[in-house]
C-alpha cells in the first residue's frame, strides 16, 4: 500500500499540467522524507522535464526509502530496476574510487568550496568514474556539512571522542576516520540510528543539521558539535540502461533539467540548514559552535595516507585544495 500511495502522489505532482500523456516515466529513489531539499529538487526537475517534453517524459519521486535504503537503491539503479537514484557519496566509496577523495575528512574548506569544485572540471572527472558501473551522473547535489551528535556529552575537543560509539555510513573511509579520532565506528543503515541511540547500542552518529532534524535524532541525542568533518557532495544518477533508451533529444531534456535543479536544491538546502539549527536549539539541543578543528585535521594523516595512494589521486587532492 505504501508503494502505491507514493506512486500516485508523485505521478500527480509531476505529470499534471503539461499537455499530453507520459510516454516514458522515470522512477527516482531517495532515502530522505518528502519535503526534504533533495526530494523537492528532483520534483522540480520532473516538472521541468514534463514542461520541456510536452508531457511525454515524467519523473516519479519515491522518498523515505520507499524503494530501499541507499545501498540497495544504488544497486537496483545499476541493474535498471530503478531508473534514478539520489544518494550520498559514502555508499559509492567502495565502488567509485574518485568518490573516496571528495569524501575525505576536511578535504573541503567550506560548502562554497565544495560547490565550486564539483561544478567545475574536477566534478566532470569524478562523474566519469561512475560510468564503468552502469551509472550516469546527472547532477551533484549538496550533502551538507556533517558533524557529530550524541546522547552523552557535549564534544568540545578531540579527546571527548575517545571510546565513544558512533554510527557511520557503510564506507571504509568513515570507519577509518572514526578510528583516527579515537572513537568506534558502527556501520548501520540510516533507518536504525534512532532506536540504536535510544537503546544505547551506539552513543551517537554524524550528519548535517537537516538530517539530524528531520530524522528526529535530536530527540535522543541532545549534543551537537559543528566540527564539520565532512562536507560531502551527493550524486543524482540515472541507470545507463534507462539513459540509453532515451532519444538524444530526450537525453538533452533530462540532462539540462537536472543541471537546472542544482540551484533550486542549494537554495532550499541553505534555508533548511538555518531552519533546522533553530528548531533543534529550541527543542533543547546544545550546539557547540566554536571548536578548534586543528587537532581533528592533524589526526587525519593516516586516513589520507591510506586512500591517497597513487600520483593521480595525490594530484586530485592537490587540485581540490588549490581551488579558490
Amino acid at each position: 500500500m505504501k508503494l502505491t500511495k507514493t506512486f500516485l502522489i508523485c505521478g500527480t505532482i509531476l505529470a499534471g499540467s503539461a499537455a499530453g500523456a507520459c510516454e516514458i516515466t522515470l522512477r527516482s529513489a531517495d532515502t530522505h522524507p518528502d519535503g526534504y531539499p533533495t526530494v523537492e529538487a528532483v520534483k522540480r526537475m520532473g516538472e521541468m522535464v514534463s514542461e520541456r517534453s510536452g508531457g511525454r517524459l515524467c519523473i516519479e519521486v519515491f522518498p523515505a526509502s520507499t524503494l530501499g535504503e541507499e545501498k540497495d537503491a544504488i544497486e537496483q539503479t545499476q541493474f535498471g530496476v530503478i531508473d534514478m537514484v539520489r544518494a550520498s557519496f559514502g555508499p559509492f566509496n567502495n565502488l567509485v574510487p574518485e568518490t573516496q577523495i571528495v569524501s575525505l575528512p576536511y578535504i573541503f574548506r567550506s560548502s562554497e568550496h565544495m560547490r565550486k569544485v564539483m561544478d567545475g572540471p574536477i566534478g566532470e572527472e569524478i562523474a566519469k568514474g561512475f560510468e564503468a558501473h552502469d551509472l550516469k551522473v546527472l547532477a551533484f547535489y549538496d550533502g551538507g556539512a556533517r558533524s557529530f551528535y550524541n546522547s552523552q556529552k557535549p564534544i568540545q575537543s578531540i579527546d571527548d571522542l575517545e571510546g565513544m560509539k558512533f554510527r557511520v555510513m557503510q564506507s571504509d573511509v568513515f570507519v577509518d576516520m572514526m578510528a583516527a579520532l579515537g572513537a568506534n565506528a558502527t556501520p548501520m543503515p540510516y533507518g536504525e540510528v534512532y532506536s540504536s541511540i535510544q537503546t544505547g547500542v551506539i552513543d551517537g552518529a554524524e550528519n548535517n543539521p537537516p538530517s539530524y532534524d528531520t530524522s528526529g535524532h535530536f530527540e535522543v541525542a541532545k549534543y551537537y558539535t559543528l566540527d564539520e568533518h565532512l562536507i560531502m557532495p551527493e550524486a543524482l544518477a540515472i541507470s545507463t540502461m534507462s539513459w540509453d533508451k532515451l532519444s538524444p533529444e530526450d537525453q538533452e531534456i533530462v540532462a539540462q533539467a537536472a543541471k537546472d535543479s542544482v540551484p533550486v536544491m542549494r537554495e532550499l538546502w541553505d534555508a533548511k540548514v538555518t531552519e533546522s539549527e533553530a528548531k533543534v536549539e529550541e527543542a533543547g539541543v546544545e550546539i557547540v559552535r566554536d571548536i578548534d578543528k586543528t587537532p581533528f585535521i592533524e589526526a587525519m594523516g593516516p586516513v589520507y595516507d591510506k586512500y591517497v595512494t597513487t600520483p593521480e589521486l595525490k594530484d586530485l587532492v592537490a587540485r581540490i585544495q588549490a581551488t579558490e
